[in-house]
């Protein structure tokens, strides 16, 4: 017999959830049957396998969403994952709008869940793009190549910082945009923080 652990943090989680309610539970009832560890992070359940990240459920506007976080190590069979946005390496989605929906996908639901732990078993590890493969905008480089000290203080950042912050200055369209952003946050660099800190 399974012994289903449920999370009374996530009962909170869904007592407040003003939308996808239903789907939720719904969701919530096949992923605590293939006997992962409930609990909450990120402010969403998330669900473990020996204290390994495998699967989060969350919502949006116009779906709801498993998220494997190593959704890019599964095979896919069935042609569902979406990769949420062109800069997520690892992750990817299984969306969903109605309950009906992810009753017809339990069974496929489960197997990519239980792949899921095989891949978490196996020790296999997503191989992430390095900092240096990422795009510098010109408007960046050229501070760079300009102040010696915000060069100094942009490499000293931990690789995910400057991630963050060439992704956000090489996403608008226009070069004045650009350098808007860059100045904006040329002293925060400077103040060795990162985008959010």
């Amino acid at each position: 017999m399974k012994m289903i652990r449920m999370n009374p943090k996530v009962d909170g989680f869904l007592r407040k959830a003003k939308k996808w309610k239903e789907e939720f539970e719904a969701l919530r009832d096949i992923v605590l049957d293939c006997e992962l560890t409930e609990e909450i992070k990120w402010m969403h359940p998330c669900y473990t396998f020996q204290n390994n990240n495998i699967v989060l459920m969350h919502g949006f506007k116009d779906y709801c969403a498993l998220l494997f976080h190593k959704g890019v190590l599964l095979k896919d069979a069935h042609g569902i994952l979406i990769q949420q946005t062109e800069n997520v390496q690892a992750a990817r989605q299984i969306r969903f709008t109605n309950v009906q929906e992810i009753a017809e996908m339990e069974p496929i639901l489960k197997a990519y869940i239980y792949e899921a732990i095989e891949v978490e078993k196996s020790g296999v590890e997503v191989i992430f793009k390095k900092t240096a493969e990422f795009i510098i905008p010109e408007e960046f480089q050229s501070k760079l190549d300009e102040i010696p000290t915000l060069k100094t203080a942009f490499e000293a950042l931990t690789p995910g910082r400057q991630k963050a912050y060439l992704i956000y200055f090489t996403a608008p369209k226009q070069s004045k945009t650009r350098v808007s952003r860059v100045d904006k946050y040329m002293q925060q660099i400077l103040d060795g923080k990162g985008l959010d800190d």
